[in-house]
């Protein structure tokens, strides 16, 4: 009797990470101070970017654009298509129209407050319909109008789209690098209206992008010192400064404000990204006494089919059975304990001795902070 076995095998890996408390350090570590300027630090109150919006046509694709019909079609394409030749003098019934090389897109565009007409804004565009890949396209001119107040158009975008990707397929078979159904158009978007910005003529007040009382206070010195006790803090996130006589005026006295330098005060913050297993930590993140213990537990299961195929001339018939089989290997468990006030270098070079991957040390840092022994803040994006 000759027998042929296969085998199809599925196994489950998990690491375990635990991290056991022995204890919390006494306090946290001086926070890192750095120079920054100030026009890096803060932005004029009232003065807010206007964001715009519009919607237009992706011609020039390689029969990667919306398709015309069909359950998941989108007929608005082909009836954009038809109104824009309608406007060209061309009338053309949209049921004979195809829009394989065409897209409908959403185009989006964040105006300076202070940009006026003739300045260029870099614009981005992403697909509405079911397009397949706006590569190699060209955004006909689209009027971008600011949706939130008043609808006007402030630019006009047009140009060729740049996704940065690449699409291949063969025989029903696709690939992509990174997403194709969004690009840009670098310069595209032409201002042809400004936003009427203007800096208030009383007090000028600068909002710090990151709120904070040190930050705040380190600001309201450095006017101070540059113009003689004319700033004070209002809250951790306003700066209100008295225009002096002599400075010009508001937009004088930010341009004077612009290079003072100020030493900022920074967070201790781990950024963690568990979808692209990306850490980030500043050097001012502190870890108290802890010991972290790191395991590998691996349970694997095996089913083999078994196929029993008798001699030519046995007479028998060809038998199909199924064997299984499972098995559980705890690997060897590696610790390290690290001393109080451990900075972010002694604790990388603590994970790679256990050999962690960037998820497991993921692991690790929200154990640390369920702890209590992480003396910073953890953010998981």
């Amino acid at each position: 009797m000759t027998v042929y076995q296969t085998s199809t095998r599925r196994a489950w890996a998990r690491p375990v990470v635990v991290a056991v408390l022995l204890a919390l350090a006494a306090s946290g570590a001086a926070q890192a101070q750095g120079s920054s300027r100030i026009k890096e630090l803060v932005v004029p109150a009232g003065v807010a970017p206007v964001q715009l919006l519009g919607y237009g046509i992706v011609v020039g694709l390689d029969r990667t654009g919306d398709r015309a019909r069909g359950r998941t079609g989108s007929p608005y394409t082909v009836q954009s298509i038809a109104n824009m030749l309608q406007r060209f003098g061309v009338a053309v019934d949209p049921q004979y129209l195809g829009s394989r090389n065409a897209a409908a897109v959403m185009v989006t565009a964040t105006l300076d407050p202070f940009a006026g007409p003739g300045s260029a804004v870099d614009v981005t565009v992403a697909s509405l319909g079911d397009a397949r890949s706006l590569a190699g396209g060209v955004l006909l001119q689209t009027p971008l109008q600011d949706m939130a107040s008043d609808g006007d158009v402030y630019a006009m975008a047009q140009g060729p789209v740049l996704t940065g990707t690449l699409l291949a397929s063969a025989a029903g078979t696709s690939t992509r690098t990174g997403p194709t159904n969004t690009g840009r158009v670098p310069g595209g978007g032409a201002v042809v209206r400004g936003s009427d910005a203007a800096l208030p003529t009383g007090p000028l007040d600068l909002v710090l992008r990151r709120p904070d009382y040190t930050n705040a206070a380190a600001v309201a010195e450095a006017v101070n010192s540059a113009f003689g006790g004319s700033a004070t803090v209002v809250h951790p996130g306003l700066v209100r400064v008295t225009v002096p006589a002599d400075a010009g005026g508001p937009a004088g006295l930010m341009a004077a404000l612009e290079g003072v330098r100020v030493d900022v005060d920074a967070p201790a913050r781990v950024v963690v990204n568990e979808r692209t297993g990306t850490v980030v930590a500043g050097g001012d993140v502190t870890i108290g006494e802890v010991m972290i213990t790191y395991g590998a537990l691996t349970i694997s299961t095996a089913v083999d089919p078994v196929v029993s195929q008798p001699n030519a001339f046995a007479g028998g018939e060809t038998a199909r059975e199924r064997v299984g089989s499972a098995a559980i290997d705890q690997g060897l468990v590696t610790s390290v304990v690290l001393r109080p006030n451990t900075d972010v270098a002694e604790l990388a070079a603590a994970l790679n001795e256990l050999g962690l991957t960037a998820r497991d040390v993921i692991s690790v840092f929200q154990a640390i902070d369920r702890a209590g022994a992480l003396q910073g803040e953890l953010v998981v994006l």
